[in-house]
């Protein structure tokens, strides 16, 4: 009955996008040996549901078992959120698989992953790379929309001028979104997004 309820539980995380519904159930109490345990299942929505709450838990003890499953996992959305598991866990390198992925239909996935990060210090040296792609730039400054600081109005400034595709657009938005967050009192500032949403190809 318990592992019936989970899957349920797990199955409605993928019903809400990543902006409207936080994680539910998935706190510090959580046993992560179930959800390790349901990444060997045949679905590919509760695997990825799995690898996300072990991300959000940083569950190092299962970090072995993440990686081999990313290793043989052929679904790329459930790759990507083993990815982001193990950077949870401290595999700082798989960071950079999320990061390449905005480059992908998965890219709403992978700002969502982004957005979660502690620092916004952490995406700027993947900005600053002379040959990311367009829509790789354009997927970190939508991260950066979300959890930007002050310092991040600066960083973002010299992309607003930008003659790439997407770029400029996000850099905008980014500026904005993050003037209008600092300009809220603390008490009214939107909570970060928690759960995620695989779908969408915008760039």
């Amino acid at each position: 009955m318990r592992s019936v309820l989970l899957i349920g539980v797990l199955l409605l995380w993928g019903s809400a996008s990543y902006a409207q519904q936080p994680i539910d159930g998935v706190d510090a109490r959580s046993n992560t040996d179930e959800f390790a345990k349901q990444l060997g299942s045949t679905d590919p929505l509760l695997r990825q549901r799995s690898a996300e709450a072990l991300a959000r838990l940083a569950a190092t003890k299962h970090r072995k078992l993440v990686e081999g499953y990313q290793l043989q996992e052929k679904n790329k959305e459930v790759r990507l959120a083993l990815d982001w598991a193990l950077y949870r866990m401290g595999r700082s390198e798989a960071l950079y698989r999320v990061v390449a992925d905005l480059d992908s239909g998965r890219q709403e996935q992978a700002i969502g992953y982004l957005s979660e990060l502690e620092s916004p210090d952490l995406l700027y040296p993947v900005l600053n790379k002379e040959k990311n792609r367009p829509r790789v730039t354009a997927g970190i400054l939508k991260a950066l929309a979300l959890i930007g600081d002050l310092h991040t109005l600066e960083v973002v400034k010299p992309y607003r001028e930008s003659h790439e595709p997407y770029v400029a657009e996000a850099a905008e938005i980014a500026h904005d979104e993050i003037e209008k967050r600092l300009a809220e009192p603390a008490s009214q500032t939107r909570g970060r997004p928690r759960t995620v949403s695989t779908t969408g190809d915008r760039p």
